[in-house]
C-alpha cells in the first residue's frame, strides 16, 4: 500500500500511512455537496468520522476525484484516505458502511491503492449522466432524480447541437463565474443525447469539467430541445466565450457522477 505522508512513532523514526482507494454511492440530495462547508452536512464529513470511528478518533482526510455539488449524487465517485487498519478490504469497506449509517452513502467497494496513486490527480477520465423527465406529470418515483421539465423536447436535435461541443474549447460561456479552476480550455471527449420513453439521458465525458459546465451545457441544450433555440446559436455560445450568452443552469438534483477512470484500475480484482 502506498504512503503518502507519514507519522513518528515513539522512537522518533517515520512510520508509513496505508492509503485506500474507496468508491462511494450517494444520493446528493440531502447534503451541502462532497466538500466540508459551514452551512450543513457534506458527503466528505459524513466519511471523515466515519474513518475517525476507526482510529480512536484521530482525524482522518479523504481527498475526491471530483467534488460534486449540493443535490448531486454519484453512482461510483473515488475517494482515496489515509488510514492504519488492520482490517482487510472488504471488513474495512462494512465498518465504514455501518459508521455511516443512517446517512445515503455508501462505500461500494474498497482496495489498497496502487503505489504513486491519486484519487484526483490520477484520474484520466471523468462521467457524468443528466437526466431529464419530460413529460407532463410531476415525478414519484424519479423525484429528486431528474429534472422535470413538461414541453416536449426533441432529443436528436438535442444531440446534433451537443456534437458542437465536442473537442478542446474554451468553455468560458459554460463555466460558473466562480469557477476556481486556472484555465477555461477542456477536451469534451463525449456529449451524448438520448430519449428512454419519458426519460432524455445526457451522457458527458472527459479528463476534467468545469465548475457546473455539465449543468450549464444541459440547460443550453434543452433550449434546443424546445425549439428556442438553434444548434448554431449554441456555437454562436461557445465561441462568444461569454457565460451571459449562454443557457440557463441546469438543477442539481438531475446530475450524477457515473465513473471515474484510472490508467490502473485500483479497484480490479476486489468483491
Amino acid at each position: 500500500m502506498t504512503a503518502l505522508g507519514g507519522t513518528t512513532n515513539g522512537k522518533g523514526s517515520q512510520t508509513t500511512m496505508p492509503v485506500w482507494a474507496l468508491m462511494l454511492e450517494y444520493d446528493g440530495a440531502p447534503f451541502v455537496g462532497w466538500q466540508r462547508q459551514d452551512n450543513g452536512l457534506s458527503i466528505q464529513e459524513i466519511l471523515e468520522t466515519a474513518a475517525a470511528r476507526l482510529t480512536g478518533g484521530a482525524p482522518v482526510s479523504t481527498v475526491v476525484a471530483g467534488r460534486t455539488d449540493a443535490g448531486v449524487h454519484a453512482e461510483a465517485q473515488v475517494a482515496q484516505l489515509s488510514l492504519q487498519s488492520p482490517l482487510p478490504a472488504n471488513r474495512l469497506r462494512e465498518a465504514l458502511n455501518y459508521y455511516m449509517k443512517p446517512h445515503p452513502v455508501a462505500v461500494l467497494s474498497a482496495a489498497p491503492a496502487p503505489e504513486g496513486w491519486n484519487a484526483r490527480f490520477s484520474a484520466v477520465g471523468r462521467a457524468y449522466r443528466y437526466r431529464i423527465l419530460n413529460r407532463r406529470a410531476r415525478p414519484a418515483l424519479l423525484a429528486g432524480r431528474v429534472w422535470h421539465v413538461h414541453a416536449t423536447l426533441d432529443a436528436d436535435a438535442m444531440h446534433a447541437a451537443a456534437q458542437i461541443l465536442i473537442g478542446r474549447h474554451d468553455f468560458t460561456s459554460f463555466r460558473a463565474a466562480a469557477c476556481q479552476a486556472k484555465s477555461p480550455l477542456r477536451t469534451l471527449d463525449r456529449l451524448d443525447v438520448r430519449r428512454d420513453g419519458d426519460v432524455i439521458e445526457i451522457v458527458a465525458g472527459a479528463r476534467s469539467f468545469l465548475h457546473h459546465q455539465v449543468r450549464n451545457m444541459v440547460g443550453t441544450l434543452k433550449l434546443v430541445g424546445d425549439g428556442h433555440w438553434t444548434a448554431a446559436r449554441v456555437a454562436a455560445a461557445l465561441a462568444a466565450r461569454d457565460r451571459s450568452v449562454a443557457g440557463p443552469t441546469a438543477p442539481s438534483e438531475g446530475l450524477c457522477l457515473i465513473g471515474v477512470r484510472y490508467p490502473v484500475d485500483p479497484f480490479a480484482g476486489q468483491p
